[in-house]
């Protein structure tokens, strides 16, 4: 039986396939898998949504609605950064702070949010326009969590994870139903889900709950890459991607890049299939691991000062 997870892998490898402007260096790739099947990987995780204290009811809705607002890589650089911190470790960081100190909103709080509500709890100042923007797209996203809470689950956090019956294909498909959540491209004529904030919710919660209870999923180790402007731009920084000149010089100029354009459409995808090739060739080298922890790894490695000082690609979207 094809599962979500397969149709993301089969087209995620035709886009790479047919892919001009991204392409996978079989040579570097082979010496990147050499390297992450030899070397100790580091134990420390830089996520604070990994590190929060509360009890489980609390640390259950802060995972669901922290991963409910984990995008606006393209708006970050406009953002008020906490000292030493990246867009995305700064809302993680005020967000956590939030939920240990006042706890977790009600259905109907969600669904009432706005974006002074959110600019108040991140720390933001709307009156700069673009952090408006953001914020306003935050506050939709809660509104949203809220109103599929009380249609779909009761109004219950819980009733989220326990419906998806510890199948994290299950809650994919679930999560999906919010508009913001739908990440699928278009490439020529090809439908290409990626879901990396859907697929990145499961791993979170396993996570978040050691594997037990509301974090046990059979079927976790089928989750593909979170595609996201982060992993990709490490993977090119490790000699694993390469891009095409002309991308490469818009990068580095700072230029956004329209989401769902052919080449936003390739950077992602063609990063899905070589981390399935990276988890093939570390694997073929006598360390087993997953799709779902190489991501863990390469996400923490790009928060090294070093890869952040590369630029890396930027869209507008809901999706990273």
């Amino acid at each position: 039986m094809t599962t979500l997870f397969d149709e993301i892998r089969v087209n995620c490898a035709e886009v790479t396939r047919r892919a001009r402007f991204v392409s996978i260096d079989d040579e570097g790739l082979d010496r990147f898998a050499e390297a992450l099947a030899s070397e100790p990987w580091p134990e420390e995780d830089l996520d604070p949504l990994h590190h929060f204290k509360g009890d489980a009811e609390t640390m259950l809705a802060f995972t669901l609605l922290l991963d409910a607002i984990n995008f606006g890589s393209g708006w970050f650089p406009a953002l008020r950064k906490r000292e030493g911190m990246s867009g995305y470790r700064t809302i993680a960081s005020a967000s956590k702070d939030y939920f240990e100190g006042n706890g977790h909103p009600s259905a109907e709080d969600l669904r009432r949010t706005t974006s002074a509500d959110m600019a108040s709890m991140l720390g933001q100042d709307v009156r700069h326009p673009e952090v408006a923007e953001l914020m306003e797209l935050f506050a939709r996203a809660w509104r949203d969590f809220g109103i599929w809470l009380g249609d779909r689950h009761q109004n219950c956090y819980a009733n989220v994870v326990e419906s998806a019956e510890h199948s994290a294909e299950q809650l994919v498909r679930s999560l999906v139903e919010m508009p913001l959540y739908q990440d699928v491209a278009l490439y020529d004529e090809l439908a290409v889900p990626l879901y990396k904030r859907a697929q990145i919710t499961a791993a979170d919660l396993y996570l978040a709950f050691a594997g037990e209870g509301w974090g046990a999923f059979k079927d976790l180790d089928s989750l593909t890459l979170f595609a996201d402007n982060l992993v990709p731009h490490v993977l090119r920084c490790r000699g694993v991607l390469r891009y095409d000149p002309g991308l490469l010089a818009r990068i580095e100029a700072r230029d956004s890049l329209d989401v769902g354009s052919q080449e936003e459409v390739e950077i992602r995808a063609v990063a899905v299939e070589a981390v399935e090739r990276l988890v093939r060739a570390v694997s073929e080298r006598g360390r087993e691991t997953s799709a779902r922890a190489l991501d863990g790894l390469l996400w923490n490695a790009g928060q090294d000062p070093k890869i952040k000082a590369n630029p890396r690609h930027r869209g507008r979207c809901s999706f990273y």
